[in-house]
């Protein structure tokens, strides 16, 4: 089943999260490799593709796990928890319609 994982960011975590970037993106790889990554990318703070040093507010994570159990348990081991990036984090289940 897929799961949406719905992060916050802390204020004024631009440069926080920079630095933990490259694992994060380790971690999102290893998912698309395995043919379990939907989707998956930040929300810029700005209506821009590139907000620059206004940053992100958070990120949106679309997955497919075993169970809820171990969504939960992969968000909560991501790097920019780590670091500090994340203050809030929601698992949710999601039932993917389209695209088909």
């Amino acid at each position: 089943m897929y799961y949406a994982i719905i992060a916050e960011d802390r204020a004024d975590s631009l440069n926080a999260r920079l630095k933990a970037r490259p694992a994060h993106l380790d971690r999102l790889r290893q998912l698309q490799d395995a043919g379990r990554l939907l989707l998956a990318g930040p929300h810029p703070a700005i209506d821009s593709e590139d907000p620059g040093s206004a940053g992100f507010t958070g990120s949106l994570i679309v997955a497919e796990f075993p169970d809820l159990e171990a969504a939960r348990a992969w968000a909560t081991d991501d790097p920019y928890v780590a670091a500090g990036v994340f203050t809030d984090i929601k698992v949710k289940p999601l039932r993917k319609v389209f695209p088909e």
